[in-house]
């Protein structure tokens, strides 16, 4: 059994704005970047999680196998740096570009887009 219950907004809200940067490229990403995407996939990960670490290269297949077929897909990060500095931002593009992401990883500072989105982790590896 999970220790945390998922969360999620409910189905059919529309997904929240959010404008970050991408640690990868230094790029902007928002939300109208995935305007003409059929579909979203908006994960909220980080380099430490002994969850992701266990499923990143599936991470790295589903950006690659979905991305050219057009459906949207961005990594959101929303560790403090103060109580995990392995999730700031430099860390953040070495996994990204060791595991080989092919779409936007971006690094939430103010955690205002993760509660947006009700993001949510375990109490065990409490990420935020």
């Amino acid at each position: 059994m999970a220790m945390v219950e998922s969360t999620m907004l409910p189905l059919g809200t529309a997904a929240p704005h959010f404008e970050l940067t991408d640690v990868v490229s230094g790029e902007i990403i928002n939300l109208g970047t995935f305007a003409d995407a059929p579909a979203l996939l908006v994960m909220f990960i980080c380099r430490h999680c002994p969850f992701v670490k266990h499923v990143e290269q599936e991470l790295a297949r589903i950006g690659k196998d979905y991305g050219p077929q057009g459906v949207g897909i961005v990594a959101i990060s929303a560790n403090s740096v103060q109580t995990h500095p392995q999730d700031g931002p430099e860390h953040l593009k070495a996994q990204a570009e060791s595991v080989g992401f092919t779409f936007p990883y971006c690094f939430d500072e103010t955690q205002e887009v993760a509660k947006a989105y009700t993001a949510a982790c375990t109490p065990r590896f409490l990420c935020v």
